[in-house]
Order: structure tokens, then sequence, then C-alpha cells
């Protein structure tokens, strides 16, 4: 069996290929919006490194790293010239797990009364980042609907938000396991 090429040069001209071959800019609107799920995806790989072994939530965490390669596929595809593989749909169940996850670690929390600021233990540090990046991701799905690349699926956008409701509520979680005080904003900013 050949090893196959890691470099194949025909993105040497600043364009790439969607799924169903029609090339397109790197800059272009739809590789910004994959290209951020794919940083989000590979945050949440650090974020699932720095968590215990036995943590519960390493096991969703891989969930959602594959869920946002199908996410990825899903963008990178053109619908206007070939169907969507099984591969790059997203349903209304993984949204579903996500809303679990959240309302299981959100019922275990003290009630929050205040903005918390990024921080606390390493992981739940990273765990802000991946939120961040998380939210960016969204915003540049949206815009290619607000642009008229593409419709983005009703469930791709509900995960998205869900996903980083859920690495909100498992920052804090982090903290509070390991007995890390949160932060909260200051207001007076004293």
């Amino acid at each position: 069996m050949k090893k196959s090429l890691i470099y194949t040069r025909t993105g040497d001209d600043g364009t790439t290929s969607l799924v169903g071959g029609r090339r397109v800019s790197k800059t272009d609107l739809r590789l910004e919006a994959y290209g951020t799920v794919d940083e989000l995806n590979a945050q949440l790989g650090m974020l699932s490194a720095l968590l215990p072994s036995e943590d519960k939530e390493k096991a969703l965490l891989r969930f959602v790293q594959h869920r946002l390669f199908a996410v990825g596929a899903y963008l990178a595809t053109d619908l206007s010239c070939t169907s969507l593989p099984a591969a790059g749909q997203v349903g209304a169940d993984a949204v579903s797990r996500l809303e679990t996850a959240i309302d299981r670690m959100d019922a275990s929390l003290p009630r929050l009364e205040a903005f918390v600021l990024p921080g606390g233990t390493l992981a739940a540090a990273v765990c802000h980042v991946c939120r961040t990046v998380c939210r960016r991701a969204e915003r540049r799905m949206l815009a290619l609907e607000e642009a008229g690349v593409c419709p983005v699926d009703t469930h791709v956008k509900q995960f998205i938000n869900r996903l980083s409701d859920f690495l909100f509520v498992l920052s804090r979680r982090l903290n509070i396991l390991a007995h890390e005080s949160e932060i909260f904003w200051d207001k007076g900013c004293k």
C-alpha cells in the first residue's frame, strides 16, 4: 500500500476545493467558518488533555469533537452541486445531549449572581478560550447566511450555540471541583 501524500500542491495558488469540487479562495467566508470550527476542535483537544482521565465530561468532549468534524464537513460541502454525506449531519440529538449535560452540571453549581471573569485553574481558563472560539465560529457561520453564501442548518446553529453555554458551565464546574474561587467582575474596577 502506497503512503498518501501530505502535500498536493493544488493549494499553492491560494485556492482550495470544497466538497463537490468547486475551487474557492482560501480567504472565502466558508473557509473562515470551517477553519474556526477546526480551531475550536484543536482547543477542545487541549482542554481534554488537561482533564483527569476519570472526568465524566471527557467523553462528552470527545463526542463534541466528532460532531465538530461533522460541522466542518457540512460547512465545506457545496450543496449546490453535491449532497451532504451522512457524516456531515448534526441532529437534534446532539443538541439535546449538550442541554442535558448543561442542566446536570448547572444543578450542582452555586447560583450565578455576577459576571465571571475567565481564569481559575488552567483547565477552566482553557475552557473559556474554547468558549470564545466557539462564539467566533458561530459568528462566522451566521456571516455565511447574511452574505447569502449558504444557509446554515438549524441544528448546526443550535449545537454551536449550546456548546458555548456548555463550555461556560464546564469552566465553572472545573473551578468548583478544584476548590478554586470564581473570579467575579468588579464593576468598580477596584
